[in-house]
């Protein structure tokens, strides 16, 4: 039966096994050989006591904490859940523990939580916050935790980069709807301070001068990347009357919903009047009326590459230049173009 009373310790399971502290240590590591019948007498003792290891004297022998964190920018943009899952897959059967935090106020906000992890010396971070600087960065790589970035460019020390390719996306999106015989395209962004923003709406010019269209300021609105910042967005671009858009090209699924709510609200049929899009492919995106068409931004695969490249360079040793993982994106045509 486990110990009452206190945590079971290793010297407990040496009394109960008849052997020393020492031969309980090489059972456990496996870095010594140990007679079978000994090995037999310790697991028994181990079973019977309840016996779990200390996971901080674990921590000093290998000079890892095992944790690691995901930041991100919106813990409510189901996106990040996914990418989380992702990052469980792979590191979990590896021992290590995630921690997701939410750096959703001002850069003050991100500060602070960089400062947290890093006085609870995380083994690795997972950045995904859009308003991040060189300085987050180059503070977490000086700590020595690894360091994976979800956008910017490659800089030497400053971690590997995970991304899909959001200006290629977005692209795909206008000359999809270009081939279904819309012209007057429109764009909500997100803050274009955020490298998402910029990304997405480079894609959106890049599919404008494909097709032969003209950029036109007048339907790009920038917002927020969330419901709210799509509501806003919407209702401004129809206060152009008959000049109004006949699609909207929305930079992520949040800001997708936010505008169907605006259209709806002016009694505008989807996509019968005005065409949609999102982006990312949250799971709501599938449950819509009319369903959302949208690029497929993989999250969950995103996280299982995040997480093999800090296991690259926590278990297996890795030293090498920063990679630059690029994870394809797919068009998701549905009701709503």
């Amino acid at each position: 039966m486990p110990k009452v009373g206190g945590r079971v310790g290793i010297g407990d399971v040496a009394a109960a096994a008849g052997v020393s502290t020492t031969t309980v240590s090489h059972v456990l590591s496996g870095n010594r050989p140990v007679r079978a019948s000994t090995r037999a007498q310790v697991e028994a003792a181990i079973r019977k006591l309840g016996y779990r290891p200390d996971p901080s004297a674990r921590s000093l022998r290998i000079q890892r904490t095992e944790n690691v964190a995901l930041v991100v920018p919106d813990i409510t943009n189901p996106f990040f859940p996914q990418l989380a899952a992702g990052m469980q897959d792979i590191l979990h059967p590896e021992g290590y523990l995630i921690s997701v935090s939410d750096a959703a106020l001002p850069v003050r906000s991100l500060d602070a939580v960089v400062q947290h992890l890093l006085d609870r010396r995380m083994d690795g971070i997972v950045m995904a916050p859009h308003f991040a600087t060189p300085m987050h960065h180059t503070r977490i790589a000086e700590s020595g935790a690894k360091l994976v970035r979800l956008s910017g460019s490659i800089d030497d020390g400053l971690g590997d980069i995970v991304r899909s390719d959001d200006t290629a996306g977005v692209a795909g999106v206008v000359r999809h709807l270009v081939e279904r015989g819309y012209r007057r395209i429109a764009f909500i962004n997100g803050e274009v301070t955020a490298e998402p923003g910029r990304l997405r709406i480079a894609g959106y010019r890049r599919g404008l001068s494909e097709a032969g269209l003209d950029y036109d300021e007048d339907l790009v609105k920038t917002e927020t990347f969330t419901r709210d910042g799509g509501m806003n967005g919407a209702q401004s671009l129809l206060r152009r009357g008959a000049r109004q858009p006949d699609a909207i090209v929305c930079a992520n699924d949040l800001i997708a919903v936010g505008a169907m709510d605006a259209l709806r609200r002016r009694g505008l049929s989807i996509p019968g009047d005005i065409a949609l899009t999102g982006y990312d492919d949250i799971e709501a995106a599938a449950l819509l009326s009319p369903s959302l068409t949208t690029v497929h931004n993989p999250a969950r695969e995103i996280g299982r590459s995040c997480a093999r490249l800090l296991l690259d360079r926590l278990a297996d040793g890795y030293d090498g230049p920063p990679r630059d993982v690029v994870l394809p994106n797919r068009l998701i045509p549905r009701e709503s173009s």
